[in-house]
């Protein structure tokens, strides 16, 4: 059964994915980037090879995400995956179901924040970041290689608000939501609480190793993420659309993500009045 971390893009994911991974599949918490295979992202290309979609054509896969998540249970098995695509039906066929997923931990942002990584990360202005956040019909795909494989990597994403609101309205995933700044601030009890959450969906009656969860969180520290990603490189981060030379920088800001003091007053009062339920009931100040 597939255990899902979902979130709208630039959201907390990976940082999410490197506490659980680390958590789960060593034995000492001590945090190395192969760890991140253990959570793949679904969907992209490699589970759809046996299929008989055009990837010519944007969002054919779609028609084969559940048979994929069939051919992944085969064998029973646990899996973590990561996901940004939106919970629900594209072009009538279901994203998962409850035959295929266990359970989520979905991440949520403050979209005031998730727009100046969006910025940084697609290479975007200010106005095209708005859009492409408020684009009910936004989709992502492996633009590097869209040349050579089409759209296999074909993601549904949704608007920022639509992504969330897919994952809260549904009731086939049992789903814990938490958001990225809770667990920025409080690292140590959120994180302890999604073990909790991860190990009553699975059924794990292990004692929590709080020495295993400090050691988790001292090695996966944006700061010792970003020294080693400035040293060695990361596999996630993309190349610059605007210098084929160039790395786009995935550890970016961090803590000093500030929309306060980062946003002009114009875009701060789009997103507010953009976002102006979703603020209130993700209690965004």
């Amino acid at each position: 059964m597939i255990f899902w971390i979902a979130s709208y893009p630039k959201s907390g994911n990976t940082w999410l994915r490197s506490l659980i991974s680390t958590y789960y599949f060593t034995k000492d918490g001590e945090y190395n980037e192969k760890l991140l295979k253990k959570i793949d992202q679904f969907p992209t290309r490699k589970y759809f090879l046996d299929f008989n979609y055009d990837p010519k054509i944007v969002g054919d896969t779609c028609k084969y995400w559940i048979k994929a998540q069939e051919k992944l249970n085969v064998d029973k098995k646990l899996k973590f995956f990561k996901t940004h695509n939106a919970f629900g039906k594209v072009n009538n066929f279901d994203f998962t179901n409850s035959e295929n997923s266990t359970g989520c931990i979905y991440i949520v942002r403050d979209p005031r924040n998730v727009i100046t990584s969006v910025m940084n990360h697609y290479e975007l202005d200010e106005d095209r970041a708005f859009n492409w956040m408020t684009n009910e019909k936004q989709y992502i795909y492996d633009v590097e290689k869209v040349n050579q494989v089409g759209y296999s990597d074909f993601q549904f994403i949704s608007s920022w608000d639509l992504n969330y609101k897919s994952w809260k309205v549904q009731k086939k995933v049992r789903t814990k939501f938490i958001r990225y700044e809770d667990l920025s601030n409080q690292t140590f009890y959120v994180f302890k609480e999604i073990i909790e959450f991860i190990n009553q969906i699975i059924k794990n009656n292990e004692k929590i190793n709080l020495e295993k969860i400090k050691r988790t969180l001292r090695s996966t520290s944006f700061l010792k993420m970003k020294k080693k990603e400035l040293e060695n490189g990361f596999s996630e981060s993309i190349n610059s659309q605007k210098n084929k030379n160039k790395k786009i920088v995935f550890f970016n800001l961090g803590p000093d993500n500030d929309w306060k003091k980062i946003l002009n007053e114009k875009l701060k009062n789009k997103l507010n009045k953009k976002y102006e339920k979703q603020l209130e009931e993700l209690s965004y100040n």
